[in-house]
């Protein structure tokens, strides 16, 4: 029996079952003490794959993401926020906004939370089978100043572009020279009716024309970014980072 198992084991990693290949054994002997009939152990067979691939395809995709860190929303003290309501998050999370195709700016100053707030979304939008790419304004602007001449520059924009939900933190924490606002602009115009795009800036859109440089330009992006969008500015005074950081000393 052992031996035939075996075959049947090879016959399904023929067929790229591997999972369901790993776990036939363990599933058999659990059908035949609990008197599984044929249809109950084929369906459950199915759905072992299908539950297997659905958490490869999580785990892939979360590493594609490239967030820097795992931060979910359960995390978040959404009480020491006081601009954002659990309802509001509840909403968010419903991701009907992304389905529609809105932007979300998160403003404030550093150490409020707003990376982790999206991070959490962007974790909890992956969790729901879409994609989503996380990347900061300088990692940014070096990949697309790199992406003519470096394979990995290539494959990260291709997975950026190809993304339901890209994540850009830190937007404007640096100057651009016009070269970099160009590449920049080509971007959010490719992006634009075709995802959705969540922006952390300590500084507010009337600002940008500061570190963008060129008024043209940065009319350019504010039109397609605040087309559809809506806009979260953390107005808390306290850090968010002191709040929680770790202490040497004993209390």
């Amino acid at each position: 029996m052992s031996h035939s198992i075996e075959e049947i084991q090879q016959q399904f990693r023929s067929l790229r079952l591997t999972e369901t290949a790993n776990y036939l054994p363990s599933l058999i002997q659990q059908a035949e003490s609990e008197d599984w009939t044929y249809q109950v152990l084929l369906k459950r067979l199915c759905g072992y794959e299908l539950k297997r691939r659905d958490e490869k395809l999580i785990e892939k995709r979360l590493k594609w993401a490239a967030f820097p860190s795992y931060k979910t929303l359960d995390e978040f003290h959404l009480d020491e926020q006081q601009s954002l309501s659990k309802r509001q998050v509840n909403q968010l999370k419903e991701f009907t906004w992304l389905d529609q195709l809105y932007n979300l700016i998160v403003l404030g100053p550093p150490g409020v939370g707003k990376t982790h707030l999206a991070t959490g979304l962007g974790i909890e939008a992956i969790q729901k089978g879409y994609k989503v790419s996380f990347v900061s304004m300088g990692q940014l602007i070096q990949t697309l100043k790199t992406e003519e001449v470096t394979r990995k520059s290539q494959t990260r924009m291709k997975r950026i572009r190809s993304s339901h939900l890209v994540i850009i933190d830190d937007l404007m924490f640096m100057a651009m020279d016009t070269r970099e606002a160009n590449l920049f602009f080509h971007l959010i115009n490719d992006l634009y009716d075709k995802a959705s795009i969540i922006l952390t800036s300590n500084k507010g859109p009337n600002e940008w024309g500061e570190l963008l440089g060129d008024p043209g330009i940065t009319t350019a992006i504010l039109d397609r970014i605040l087309h559809r969008a809506e806009v979260i500015h953390f107005h808390d005074d306290d850090s968010y980072r002191m709040k929680h950081r770790s202490s040497i000393f004993m209390e």
